[in-house]
């Protein structure tokens, strides 16, 4: 399948560049290392590279594929979840927003970081997840109580994700400014910025817009289960 633009097959395109060394599969099929991320996709169409995706779909958590057009779902699939997503980019950020007072995060923040996501539900989170890119976060005497990061990374773009607040420090402005910070470090590099929110979500791409985010294109997002324990 020629691509018309990199970010209509995100995570292809980030397999087959910079995030190269984390893929799993094949010339027919890719998928990041399941300890790191839940997404896939197949080089096309064909039967032959839909039957290699499903062999990839070895882990108990699934596999998830995000495309912006039509690809078939390995025969046999079983849809756990699937939902329009509008694709957002941003060449710059919109002036203005508030300062808050953030911090890097790494391996030794790891746990908080699996911890606060798996309460909140930002998106697929695992236990190297924050090893896909930059995270920082807010820590309140010392517990983390927001983050946000990057993700996938095809030539030229790097996705903001990982954006996430614990319930109880909610209203305080933390995710738009640490999103902010993120976005600014990416665009800094030299790269656009882009994300994926529900279509559905119109609050939440409304704040994405007030940052400099424009959408792109509505996207599918896919998860197939994995395999039965």
């Amino acid at each position: 399948m020629n691509l018309a633009h990199p970010l209509d097959r995100p995570v292809w395109s980030a397999l087959t560049s910079r995030q190269s060394g984390l893929a799993r599969g094949d010339v027919r099929a890719l998928r990041f290392d399941p300890d790191y991320a839940l997404f896939a996709a197949a080089a096309d169409a064909s039967p032959e590279n839909t039957a290699a995706l499903a062999a990839l779909n070895v882990s108990p958590n699934g596999m998830g594929l995000v495309e912006a057009g039509e690809m078939p779902l390995p025969a046999g699939a079983v849809v756990r979840a699937q939902a329009a997503c509008v694709q957002m980019v941003a060449a710059s950020l919109t002036p203005g927003g508030r300062d808050v007072a953030f911090e890097a995060l790494g391996e030794a923040d790891a746990a908080d970081m699996l911890a606060l996501a798996t309460l909140t539900v930002p998106g697929p989170f695992f236990g190297k997840t924050h090893r896909l890119g930059d995270f920082i976060g807010v820590k309140v005497d010392g517990r983390l109580v927001a983050m946000a990061g990057e993700r996938m990374k095809p030539d030229g773009f790097t996705e903001v994700s990982g954006v996430c607040t614990h319930p109880d420090f909610r209203g305080r402005g933390y995710a738009g400014a640490l999103m902010r910070a993120v976005t600014q470090r990416i665009l800094e590099r030299g790269e656009r910025a882009f994300l994926h929110a529900y279509a559905s979500h119109a609050a939440t791409i409304a704040l994405y817009e007030t940052l400099g985010f424009r959408g792109r294109t509505t996207v599918t997002y896919t998860v197939l289960e994995g395999p039965a324990a």
